[in-house]
């Protein structure tokens, strides 16, 4: 039975649920991607940030669109399961170049998209929301469209005032269209209840060392659970090890954890 994109979509929307968040390990390429699936991923999501380091640009609107879309489509035709991508601020300049771009991975078989406001007044976001959410509108597509509210990651703003300040963009997001509301930075288990109760769609935080499980994190009212940019800088890590092992004291022990050639070659077959 082939699967579609509206199959995928349902699939994806039902996903997210605090009973038993859907947790999501960020790739960057194909075969990041086909490795996540074949672990036991009921979903893909691409890291902007790893999708730009692979195209040899930095993150934080750099990436120029159509390098962007090529590499959705790619990793969309390489896996079975719902593929959401980040698309850092929209990667265009103003509303109608961010619908564009959600036309775009509407086309290349996405089911979801993640928006950032970063330093952007939180207004702006809103148009942008509220475009991307008219252009899969316009193509009668079922989008899920992440918001994300970097107030913690950054740092904006007065501390003491910053998650009453989340909660207002939570808030004016999703009156725009969002359908989920992502708050990476923010770690503190009553920080994160509290957003928890007061956001009415699901509540999607990121994960790092130290963050609490995705159970203990469901049981908080999260609904979903992202590595982020994470996966990818700890395979750039692995890299650096090996290379400064065989720079340095000429060994290569650092290559005993990788996954066997058969095994990853096998993953990418008919992925091309």
């Amino acid at each position: 039975m082939t699967i579609t994109q509206p199959d995928n979509a349902r699939l994806f929307r039902t996903l997210h649920n605090p009973v038993e968040p859907l947790a999501l390990a960020n790739a960057w390429d194909v075969a990041s991607a086909r490795v996540i699936e074949a672990a036991g991923a009921p979903a893909i999501a691409t890291t902007s940030a790893g999708v730009a380091w692979s195209l040899g640009a930095p993150d934080g609107d750099v990436l120029t669109r159509d390098r962007a879309l090529k590499l959705i489509a790619r990793i969309v035709t390489a896996v079975a399961v719902p593929v959401t991508a980040d698309i850092e601020g929209g990667y265009g300049t103003d509303a109608a170049g961010v619908a564009e771009t959600v036309s775009g991975v509407l086309a290349a078989g996405a089911v979801g998209v993640n928006i950032e406001d970063g330093a952007r007044p939180p207004a702006e976001l809103a148009v942008r929301l509220a475009a991307a959410r008219q252009s899969a509108d316009r193509a009668g597509a079922d989008l899920f469209l992440n918001a994300r509210i970097d107030t913690f990651l950054l740092g904006l703003g007065d501390p003491d005032t910053r998650l009453k300040e989340t909660l207002a963009r939570a808030h004016l997001y999703v009156d725009a269209g969002a359908d989920g509301i992502f708050v990476p930075g923010v770690t503190d288990t009553d920080t994160i209840a509290a957003l928890a109760r007061d956001i009415p769609v699901p509540l999607n935080v990121m994960a790092s060392p130290g963050t609490p499980t995705v159970a203990e994190l469901g049981a908080l009212g999260v609904a979903r659970v992202s590595l982020g940019s994470g996966l990818a800088q700890a395979a750039y890590a692995a890299a650096r090890r090996a290379a400064q092992d065989l720079f340095g004291t000429g060994g290569y022990d650092s290559l005993a954890q990788g996954i066997p050639f058969p095994e990853l070659n096998a993953l990418l077959s008919g992925s091309h």
